[in-house]
């Protein structure tokens, strides 16, 4: 027997070991619910933020691939921009330095020369007859030095210039090739805008994917859309599909090419042609949508290079692109895409994981069915077993109560034969009283 308390009212009552456990089964049983509820939500939890930290993770590799590569372009510019003007400073520098000091050298010498000159003179005028032919020596060797002096300095001076020349030289031919290089980059901004020459875009693509197909592409198909669908009456110009060593795919992209002639009189947009390239890429069931584009030119969104137009068309994953960055396109959506595999991996464990988690519910109800009926056997052998116990407990009651009684019964019997006495037993009989009083004369 197991002595319970209500925790409601507080009254204390017994159980037997069958009620008990039928309890504690009953608690367990609430736990086990509770305990899978609990896991459910927590893999669902998991689940869910395990695609969006996916889905977030690769939209800002992305984003900062692109953000690389533009400030990556403005900062070569800058760099040459900056290295010119260095170069013009450091030219100034250098000849400012070259004039300095060759007009010291120059002053010195004079300066040394003059000096000479006014200690002779000097001389001379203290000891002139002593002295002459030794001062006309002196002057001559001194006017000789001096004669030398001029000569280096005019060769100093001579050299100073061809230095100059050549330093301007020099310097004139890298700002030449400076102002090339910049010439060089404006012309690849203003190819963005331009027709290709000698070549259509779609030939200038194929070609620019075919040299590298052997080295970088190898699992990769590129191929023309031919295949008209049948709903939307159109197709894409080209579908880029690659797959891993297990022919699991690893990213598909739908590719147009669109460009126009300089003569056009009406222009189109870039934006005419996203709905077309959407259906085409849902239709041929490609992952990305891109725009390979010469429309536009002078649009300076465009001409940056790699536009993300999925939140201003409403078109999920498409893209615009100029088409020098057309191989940088594919490589950035693959990086990214070998990047996921890792979270489409866990996705796909997470998957498996809430089959299981599907399965052991099937087990859990086919548990509970089959805990239901054997608690429904128990019940009613519970209720059977409590009602044989309550019949008993009734009998064994009137045996309690017929016990009592006989017990009463002796407890009367016993003080009746206390109160028995001699005096008792011979009251109001003459024969009794005489025997009893010759028992006590013999005794």
């Amino acid at each position: 027997m197991h002595d319970l308390t209500c925790p409601h009212c507080g009254a204390k009552f017994k159980v037997d070991e069958s009620e008990y456990a039928s309890l504690l089964n009953q608690i367990s049983k609430q736990e086990i619910e509770q305990e899978v509820h609990e896991k459910l939500a927590t893999a669902e939890r998991e689940k869910q933020n395990a695609i969006k930290l996916a889905e977030s993770k690769v939209r800002a590799e992305l984003q900062q691939t692109l953000a690389d590569k533009e400030s990556e372009l403005q900062r070569a510019i800058s760099d040459k921009d900056s290295e010119i003007v260095k170069l013009k400073s450091q030219a100034n520098q250098k000849i400012s330095e070259l004039k300095v000091q060759n007009s010291e050298e120059l002053s010195k010498l004079q300066s040394q020369t003059a000096e000479t000159i006014a200690e002779l003179k000097s001389q001379i005028a203290s000891s002139k007859t002593e002295q002459e032919l030794a001062i006309t020596k002196a002057v001559t060797a001194i006017e000789r030095e001096r004669d030398e002096l001029q000569n280096r300095l005019n060769a100093k001076e001579t050299e100073q210039k061809l230095l100059e020349t050549n330093l301007k030289s020099q310097y004139e031919i890298e700002l030449k090739n400076k102002d090339e290089m910049i010439a060089y980059y404006k012309d690849m901004k203003a190819k963005m805008s331009t027709k290709m020459i000698g070549e259509s875009l779609e030939q200038h693509c194929e070609t620019e994917f075919n040299k590298l197909r052997p080295t970088a592409f190898q699992r990769a198909y590129f191929e023309k859309d031919n295949a008209v669908s049948k709903t939307t009456g159109s197709k894409g110009d080209y579908i880029y599909r690659e797959t891993d060593e297990h022919s699991n795919e690893i990213i598909s992209i739908m590719f147009e090419m669109k460009n126009e002639n300089e003569t056009t009189a009406t222009k189109h947009k870039n934006e005419h042609f996203f709905k077309e390239l959407d259906k085409d890429r849902r239709e041929k069931k490609c992952e990305y949508a891109v725009l390979v584009s010469l429309l536009e030119a002078d649009n300076e969104l465009y001409n940056q290079g790699i536009v993300d137009v999925s939140f201003q068309s409403g078109f999920d994953k498409m893209y615009v692109i100029r088409p020098q960055f057309f191989i940088t396109m594919i490589t950035l959506l693959r990086n990214a895409a070998l990047n996921s595999l890792q979270y489409k991996a866990e996705l796909a464990l997470i998957k498996e994981q809430n089959i299981d988690i599907t399965n052991f519910e099937g087990r859990i109800d086919k548990w509970k069915d089959s805990f239901a009926i054997n608690s429904d056997r128990a019940t009613k052998n519970f209720n059977k077993a409590i009602k044989e116990i309550e019949e008993s407990i009734k009998k064994l009651e009137n045996t309690r109560d017929a016990l009592i009684q006989t017990v009463k019964n002796f407890e009367t019997a016993n003080k009746k034969l206390d109160d028995l006495t001699i005096k008792k037993l011979t009251r109001g009989n003459p024969t009794m009283t005489e025997k009893f009083a010759e028992l006590n004369k013999n005794a």
